[in-house]
């Protein structure tokens, strides 16, 4: 199966690119939207890339690069009532919500902001330039990952 690529979003003070590159590798827990579970669940595998996504910031934006090391699996802390991603329907045996572990590549020396985003030839159509686009994990066209590494090498 060829390599697929995500942008994941997080809030910076609960899960930021530091805390990623700290840690080395995590697993992304807590999302609790039917269709963005359904990517952790079927779709995100093992080696794909991933844009990491700083929302809830002014302005929000690519702050760094990660890859998936491990594939979707149940998502345990919707099972834990002390979690504050505890899900009273979901049990070890129902477990309605995945994860995926991923794994840090490399912080960007500054952001790439939403507004540059927005203004670059060959990401119009990206999810997260599009307005009202909330999902917390979405797709990245191959052809958007590659407008993406470019502007990354003109951070340099």
């Amino acid at each position: 199966m060829a390599k697929r690529y995500w942008l994941f979003k997080s809030e910076p003070d609960c899960f930021s690119i530091d805390d990623l590159k700290r840690e080395g590798t995590s697993h992304w827990d807590g999302v609790r939207n039917y269709q963005a579970r359904n990517m952790l669940r079927d779709d995100i595998k093992r080696g794909d890339g991933v844009l990491f996504y700083h929302s809830g910031v002014q302005p929000p934006g690519v702050v760094g690069l990660a890859e998936v090391a491990k594939s979707g699996y149940p998502d345990y802390t919707a099972w834990d009532p002390e979690s504050e991603h505890f899900d009273p329907k979901a049990s070890e045996y129902n477990p309605i919500w995945y994860m995926v572990d991923v794994r840090f590549v490399r912080k960007l020396p500054e952001m790439l902001p939403l507004p540059q985003l927005k203004k670059e030839p060959g990401l119009e159509n990206m999810m997260v330039t599009q307005r009202g686009s909330r999902l917390s994990v979405q797709p990245v066209t191959t052809d958007e990952w590659k407008v993406m590494q470019r502007m990354i090498k003109r951070l340099r």
